[in-house]
């Protein structure tokens, strides 16, 4: 997902000077074409990330199209209060790729997992959050610059993620989710690497006579709240699957959106505990950990709706 993503921004680019790609000494092979043939246009900071979106506000400032990257909790925690004053205040169209998202820096501890950080990006004004569920959609957002009036937040994984779609005309980044499959007895509202896993849960439980909806929710802010509760509303259950805490994250936004209705559908979080990783183990380990892996997904649910 990482390299679909800046390959596609080396290509867009080569084509447009504007493009500056500001790093935090985090390195990447795909990063080598933009320091060795566009180096004018490549500016590595050092580990130095309150700086890098300083720098960023300023050429942001004089017309640049900014792209800054560094590992999710550096992308977002390190440099907050610089994301919120020089980004977010001046409402600067810079765009924040954060790579790691979730558990993906599994064997590298809780400093390094992208644990919170939908939570604290949905708490800045005028910040637009995505979280693409495969390489053609990072693809597609890394060409998408020309009508940015903001600053966005991009959270990806580093490695290659199976194909949730086969071409780009099936989803609408205007639209900010897309219906993977439809249901009236249960939609599964997953972002990111989970929509992958919701599929595979669908296929699960529809084998045991279980009808399962998946929704891609791509554009976590601003979230199209009416046209998401057009398609969830008459579903008899409502399950947000995520790596990511489940203080804070699209659980959380669902959870304000159905708290407003008059009659909703039986809702379940699925996500992160409010606790710290302290175990070691690759991001399986830490998925079957946190039951975040397929089989115990499904079980999970069925669990929940024999007693609902």
């Amino acid at each position: 997902m990482r390299d679909s993503f800046f390959q596609s921004l080396y290509e867009e680019a080569k084509k447009n000077r504007n493009i500056i790609l500001i790093t935090s000494d985090t390195g990447a092979i795909c990063h080598d074409e933009f320091k060795e043939k566009i180096p004018y246009q490549y500016i590595n900071v050092g580990i130095a990330e309150q700086n890098m979106i300083g720098i960023a506000s300023g050429l942001a400032q004089t017309g640049k199209i900014v792209y800054v990257y560094a590992i999710v909790p550096f992308a977002t925690m390190r440099c907050y209060e610089q994301i919120r004053v020089d980004l977010c205040c001046m409402n600067l169209p810079v765009s924040i790729v954060g790579i790691g998202a979730g558990l993906d820096y599994s064997t590298l501890g809780a400093t390094h997992h992208g644990t919170e950080d939908i939570a604290l990006m949905r708490s800045l004004p005028n910040m637009e959050i995505y979280s693409p569920a495969d390489g053609l959609m990072a693809d597609l957002l890394a060409r998408q610059y020309d009508n940015q009036s903001g600053p966005r937040y991009i959270r990806l994984d580093r490695e290659g993620l199976p194909l949730v779609y086969e071409e780009e005309s099936e989803f609408d980044l205007s639209r900010g989710f897309s219906v993977l499959s439809k249901s009236k007895q249960l939609y599964i509202v997953a972002t990111g690497r989970m929509v992958y896993s919701a599929l595979q849960v669908a296929k699960k439980l529809s084998s045991q006579s279980i009808e399962v909806g998946v929704i891609d929710l791509f554009r976590i802010k601003p979230m199209n709240k009416e046209g998401l509760w057009g398609v969830v509303k008459d579903a008899k259950c409502l399950v947000t699957l995520e790596e990511h805490f489940v203080t804070g994250g699209i659980g959380t936004a669902i959870s304000e959106l159905i708290a407003v209705q008059k009659k909703t559908p039986s809702f379940k979080v699925i996500g992160i505990p409010d606790q710290f990783c302290e175990i070691y183990g690759d991001r399986n380990d830490l998925q079957k950990l946190y039951n975040l892996d397929v089989s115990s997904i499904s079980k999970s649910i069925k669990i929940w709706l024999k007693n609902i």
